[in-house]
């Protein structure tokens, strides 16, 4: 990891080895905190955040949805944010915000205090540079996505995770790049930290909410953009054999961005290489991102 000089660690900044914690911390032994991952790019007006205010949101939702009780509202960590992007002189990276129950009372009834962290640095595509146009290789994992019957599965929570690990190091183990997580129903659900669509005869399909999947912001993203285009988006289940027999698939969201995918448990999707509207979508969510579309200026927090 690239670290910085700053991190910004309940209402100040502190040096980048000084954001410590105790080890008996609350969140760290029961995994009950909530976190966002937000990309900031380079663009000729500065670095700007994308969706800077919607990840917050989403930050503050998860939040409430595990009894947690942020001590800042969303402006004030937008504003930290902006605060701790420019004081490290990040052109582009990313960045992470988390909120933990601190150090206090252990058991699961306890109420710590709760503590709140924002983290940024460079990080380029987190499936690698080569995958945005070749793709990648994936595996349908044999862990479920867990159920939301169980867990609030709309919700970014940290111990939800531990999921994504084992069917990350599924994947990674068998020689895949990434893995597919079905959900308990026997449908697609999504990757381990990313949305999933498909393009089929002309039509761009991404399971449903319903599906047990996180709400991802550049999933919204691609569906808004996509219509825009005058494509067709339905939001539907998808079957495994459903995934064989797509003429395109991607991945999207925060660290994976728009990443093709060529190859599911052996078999080749389409073409094998990134698709003709996998193509489209991602050179113009690049365009945005980069603040070379000022349709889309909406969605671009300026750091300064």
């Amino acid at each position: 990891m690239q670290t910085v000089p700053y991190i910004w660690m309940d209402g100040r900044l502190v040096k980048w080895e000084d954001a410590k914690t105790h080890v008996l911390t609350f969140t760290l032994h029961y995994g009950a905190g909530v976190f966002e991952g937000i990309r900031a790019y380079k663009t000729h007006k500065g670095t700007a955040v994308f969706r800077l205010k919607d990840h917050m949101k989403r930050l503050s939702d998860s939040a409430k949805k595990i009894r947690m009780k942020l001590p800042y509202s969303i402006d004030e960590l937008v504003s930290a944010t902006k605060e701790t992007v420019a004081s490290n002189k990040l052109e582009a990276g990313y960045i992470r915000p988390i909120a933990f129950f601190g150090y206090g009372e252990m058991g699961l009834k306890a109420k710590n205090r709760t503590s709140v962290a924002i983290a940024c640095w460079p990080w380029g595509a987190y499936l690698g540079e080569a995958a945005l146009a070749k793709g990648v290789r994936c595996k349908v994992s044999s862990w479920r996505r867990i159920d939301s019957r169980t867990l609030p599965t709309s919700a970014k929570v940290c111990g939800f995770y531990v999921n994504s690990i084992l069917a990350s190091l599924d994947a990674t183990e068998s020689g895949y790049e990434e893995a597919i997580l079905l959900n308990t129903g026997g449908n697609v659900a999504e990757g381990p930290g990313e949305n999933i669509f498909v393009v089929k005869d002309g039509q761009l399909i991404t399971p449903p909410l319903s599906a047990g999947i996180l709400e991802g912001i550049t999933r919204d993203s691609i569906i808004r953009i996509a219509k825009d285009m005058k494509m067709t988006v339905v939001e539907r289940n998808i079957k495994q054999d459903q995934l064989f027999d797509a003429d395109e698939a991607f991945f999207t969201g925060t660290a994976a961005e728009v990443t093709p995918i060529r190859e599911i448990d052996g078999i080749q999707i389409g073409e094998g290489r990134r698709g003709p509207v996998t193509e489209k979508l991602q050179s113009k969510f690049y365009d945005i991102v980069k603040g070379k579309d000022r349709k889309y200026y909406k969605w671009l927090d300026f750091v300064k």
